[in-house]
């Protein structure tokens, strides 16, 4: 008797296990299946993309930018031109449909009127958007103005960034080009930024700029407001 029952409870398990994954399945959960209160999902973006589509993770994490457009307006000072104060005001890294491609523009200008730059530049990331260190050459045109020459053309060069935050909470910027590389008034610009986030939308910036002509060496710092949209 005791060799039967012992062969009961064996039967009986073995039964268990090979039920046991038919038993144990349930209906793949999917974003709908979140049990939450609609209050809640209406107060989460999170949630709410969540229901609409399961994100790649991944995939977001290598092609969404890890930084944003920034609309700039501050006040520069130029220690080269007997500190004269001034103005400068821009768009940085307005993107093209997310292809790597973005347009900056930018006007700077002294208030004495001995000083002025503008121009526009399209910068093609190399690395993926997402990414925390990215590279960009750099293509445009830009105008400058001094007390001592004025000179104007193409302007050719790269970027280096280097996002400490993602989202654009705080990153690093240098820029190095030529204007009208190769001829008499060949200008090198070569422009340090760091940025850091106030709030989700605006933050702080500063910029070093050197700007090296045959003519004369000149500086420009610079203190931005960045709105981010």
């Amino acid at each position: 008797m005791r060799g039967l029952s012992v062969l009961g409870i064996g039967l009986g398990i073995c039964l268990f296990l090979m039920a046991a994954p038919v038993w144990c399945q349930t209906p793949s959960s999917t974003a709908q299946d979140l049990d939450f209160s609609p209050e809640i999902i209406k107060g989460s973006p999170v949630l709410q993309r969540w229901r609409r589509q399961v994100p790649n993770v991944l995939e977001d994490i290598k092609n969404d930018p890890s930084f944003r457009t920034r609309l700039r307006f501050g006040y520069s000072q130029f220690p080269s031109t007997r500190q004269a104060a001034g103005v400068n005001v821009g768009i940085e890294d307005m993107f093209i449909n997310r292809t790597g491609l973005t347009v900056s523009g930018e006007y700077q200008a002294a208030f004495n009127g001995k000083r002025e730059a503008y121009g526009a530049d399209l910068h093609y990331y190399l690395r993926p958007l997402g990414s925390y260190i990215n590279v960009a050459p750099v293509v445009g045109y830009r105008h400058l103005e001094t007390n001592l020459y004025s000179t104007d053309g193409v302007n050719l060069g790269a970027r280096l960034m280097l996002v400490l935050s993602r989202g654009g909470a705080a990153d690093i910027s240098l820029n190095q080009s030529w204007v009208a590389p190769g001829t008499a008034q060949e200008v090198g610009l070569t422009t340090l930024s760091f940025s850091y986030a106030l709030t989700h939308n605006l933050r702080i910036s500063t910029d070093i700029e050197k700007q090296n002509a045959r003519l004369n060496k000149d500086s420009r710092v610079g203190f931005v407001l960045e709105f981010m949209p």
